[in-house]
């Protein structure tokens, strides 16, 4: 399935809550959720009728265009969690959280999510020293993510990073903004995660 390249805010729109797709517009007065509280299309203000099922795909779908995942990729997340022990809710979850993308974008060295894949994409990151531009790379406790040496004096980087200082730091990373360093400490437990995410929905949703 080819990723979606159409206006983001309708996503946010179609799932009735704020996404964060869009970076710094999602906090402000702009925001498409804010103006037009009602999903796209011209039928998107009629009454809405929502089955288990409804809710059970809603809540997939919030999932996975919050953290920028496609449809195959997000599947292969869910069996990997299914097969973990625990909840597989909250290891699904997990997972999500551990990609370089998303942490990139949690610690405010990107926007977004779809700018923190981009510079990862281009090479601007490494893990553990290395190199690593695959913005699906899971993360494991103990691993310290930096911006690469040579990308530290490019402007656009330096703006990225000063504009979002002053974002707060999950407690399960641990950010040196004078080193632009980002040890993950622990992945993180349920409680602190921020996702507006209902994930027994989603486990609902595969276990048919």
């Amino acid at each position: 399935m080819a990723r979606y390249t159409g206006a983001v805010c309708r996503l946010c729109r179609r799932e009735g809550q704020k996404l964060f797709l869009k970076g710094e517009r999602c906090y402000s007065e702009k925001c498409s959720v804010g103006l037009r509280g009602y999903a796209p299309g011209q039928h998107g203000q009629g009454r809405k009728k929502s089955s288990e099922y409804g809710m059970q795909l809603r809540a997939k779908q919030t999932a996975r265009r919050f953290y920028g995942v496609q449809e195959n990729q997000f599947h292969h997340y869910f069996e990997i969690a299914e097969r973990k022990q625990g909840i597989t809710g909250d290891n699904l979850l997990r997972i999500l959280e551990s990609r370089l993308d998303n942490v990139v974008y949690r610690v405010g060295f990107a926007s977004s999510r779809a700018e923190a894949r981009q510079l990862v994409g281009h090479g601007h990151f490494e893990v553990n020293g290395s190199r690593v531009d695959i913005a699906s790379y899971l993360l494991k406790a103990g691993d310290v993510v930096s911006i690469c040496e040579k990308s530290r004096s490019s402007e656009k980087i330096k703006a990225v990073v000063e504009a979002n200082g002053a974002r707060p730091v999950p407690e399960w990373i641990d950010v040196d903004r004078d080193k632009l360093t980002a040890k993950v400490i622990a992945l993180p437990t349920r409680e602190q995660i921020e996702a507006p995410v209902d994930e027994q929905l989603i486990v609902e949703y595969y276990s048919k």
